[in-house]
């Protein structure tokens, strides 16, 4: 549980952020980008930490997400990214969790990678698979694709994308991959930007499938986003034994000016909905302050 926290709502301006009695401490830093930083503890424990070239943008997104995890039951992490502002903002960032279907995203990734270095297209049966694992969240299509490529394809892929602290799954269970808000946020990074991981049409085909998820899974990252936003996302949902339900969502949001991302992920709810809830409750922040 993040614990309890009495909610202060920030005024505009940096003196105000460091008044007396404000829960939200602002760092700044003589940068080039002219860049500022500032924290806010959720639950007196860990803080939300946000960086952004925008003025006052990142203490309010930092104080408003705190304010939307705190007092939650069980674990949650984020991380966003904003290009247009410079933005970037974490929260226990580099904790592990349980990656129920959002890994089904790394999955598409590695199968794309090795068909690249391998000079050659999907296959129709891989598209297939491919297909109905991302928009259906099929765990059948990602069972047969995670056994195709093996965990040493997987490794790979998770090399090369920089996604150091991911760890797949053992034997078939892809599903229990450990990943990190950070690892998938860099991932999401990945699919939106000229690099040499991902050719541009891999990356299209992967956002395409991203953005034809069909509608009763367009839930968590894409709470609260803008109409004028074209949204890709991957969700992730999985009750176990011990630590409740694991809930996850991974979003990224293009066009019309828009070039932001998130990964939320949660553990330890009583209901899927409930963590549903915890991560719409970021999810809403995030696109509302980056809009105004």
């Amino acid at each position: 549980m993040h614990g309890t926290r009495r909610a202060t709502r920030p005024r505009r301006g940096l003196a105000a952020l460091v008044a007396a009695g404000s829960l939200l401490t602002v760092l700044t830093t003589a940068t080039p980008a002219s860049a500022s930083t500032a924290s806010a503890p959720v639950g007196g424990g860990a803080e939300v930490v946000c960086t952004s070239k925008r003025p006052g943008l990142a203490p309010t997104l930092s104080h408003d997400l705190a304010d939307a995890l705190d007092g939650r039951r069980g674990a949650s992490a984020l991380a966003v990214y904003d290009r247009p502002s410079g933005t970037r903002c974490a929260f226990q960032a580099g904790d592990h969790f349980d990656s129920a279907s959002v890994v089904k995203v790394t999955v598409l990734g590695t199968l794309l990678r090795q068909a690249e270095e391998a000079h050659r297209k999907l296959t129709p049966r891989e598209v297939r698979l491919t297909t109905a694992m991302i928009t259906r969240s099929d765990n059948d299509s990602t069972t047969a694709l995670w056994h195709q490529l093996g965990t040493g394809k997987v490794q790979h892929f998770l090399t090369l994308a920089g996604m150091r602290d991911t760890v797949p799954g053992r034997g078939g269970a892809w599903g229990l991959t450990q990943i990190t808000a950070a690892d998938q946020l860099a991932l999401m990074q990945l699919l939106t930007a000229e690099n040499t991981v991902l050719a541009r049409s891999s990356r299209g085909y992967a956002l395409d499938l991203m953005h034809r998820v069909a509608p009763d899974q367009r839930w968590g990252a894409p709470a609260g986003a803008p109409a004028t936003a074209t949204v890709h996302v991957k969700n992730g949902w999985l009750p176990r034994k011990t630590n409740g339900w694991r809930v996850n969502s991974v979003g990224t949001f293009t066009g019309h000016g828009h070039d932001y991302g998130m990964a939320v992920l949660s553990t330890g709810s009583r209901t899927m909905a409930y963590g549903v809830a915890t991560v719409e409750s970021a999810a809403r922040v995030v696109h509302r302050d980056l809009q105004r």
